[in-house]
């Protein structure tokens, strides 16, 4: 069923490959961000989430394509998704980034549950897990990373996605709304399986990230899939291709690069170490596309 979806930060990156996506399932899409996005099916609604009545305005708005359209009236909003963020550390100031990131997800959660919008669907990061940004290297608990590990990073961005799960969880008990918050790895566009090749001649340098990706048209799917799941409450999903980004074994790469650490359960051949089971399971999740269709291994 088409819905109708604000959608935060759809310029960027990420959030324009899942626009699209939700696009081509029949949605209708109202982005929200600070730069317009080049989709001629999709209007722009310049927004600075860190202003609080903007957000108020904003998802309270108009959603068609055109001022001249013959009805310029607000219809009721059936989602938000919130991609909208400084997207890693060393773009600005830690300090801006933690407000940036963490007032404007308090705000844009806050004006959809009070204009009673049911269903909010918000970005996470695979960086909650400690790896990534960590002043130097460090060793995870357990692997694979999921949604039950206790996250403890120790860098700015990091600590906004936490912190933003947390205020997502405190909305989610005092509204009874689903709020669900998505860990995405790093996100690979189509053009990008052209920098593989490189990765596999050095397979320690995506140490950092545990080797995890998922494709920009994947997350889309996995968005949609939220969107569509209804009853769940607050829930966190990590949001991860099957396999890693290595053409080693999983087994390899951890004997070789995290000798050690305890595996919570079996992994397959090449399996990815950012657990997407949940996501299989609770959502239906199946990622269609992935290096293996478009890395030429000749």
């Amino acid at each position: 069923m088409a819905k109708r979806i604000m959608f935060t930060g759809g310029s960027g990156k990420a959030g324009r490959h899942v626009v699209r996506y939700l696009v081509e399932q029949g949605h209708q899409v109202l982005n929200l961000d600070t730069r317009p996005l080049d989709n001629p099916k999709v209007r722009t609604l310049i927004t600075d989430i860190t202003d609080s009545g903007q957000v108020f305005n904003a998802l309270s708005s108009y959603m068609g394509l055109h001022e001249f359209d013959p009805s310029l009236r607000p219809e009721p909003v059936d989602a938000v998704v919130h991609f909208a963020a400084i997207p890693r550390i060393m773009l600005t100031p830690d300090n801006e980034l933690f407000r940036i990131n963490a007032l404007g997800t308090y705000n844009v959660i806050e004006a959809a549950v009070k204009l009673g919008i049911r269903k909010i669907v918000i970005a996470s990061s695979e960086t909650t897990y400690g790896l990534v940004f960590a002043n130097e290297p460090r060793k995870p608990a357990y692997f694979p990373l999921d949604e039950e590990y206790d996250v403890d990073p120790m860098d700015s961005y990091a600590l906004s996605k936490v912190v933003n799960e947390k205020t997502a969880r405190a909305f989610a008990l005092r509204s009874g709304f689903d709020i669900y918050a998505l860990r995405i790895g790093n996100v690979i566009e189509p053009h990008e399986y052209e920098l593989f090749p490189k990765w596999f001649a050095d397979p320690g340098f995506r140490k950092r990230i545990a080797w995890s990706y998922i494709d920009a048209r994947d997350l889309g799917q996995i968005t949609a899939l939220a969107i569509e799941k209804d009853g769940l409450g607050f829930q966190v999903f990590n949001a991860a291709n099957d396999d890693t980004s290595s053409d080693l074994p999983t087994k390899e790469l951890i004997e070789r690069f995290y000798p050690g650490v305890p595996l919570k359960r079996e992994l397959g051949e090449f399996e990815t170490l950012l657990s997407n089971r949940k996501a299989r399971d609770v959502l239906g999740f199946r990622p269609e596309h992935g290096w293996l269709m478009y890395v030429d291994q000749s």
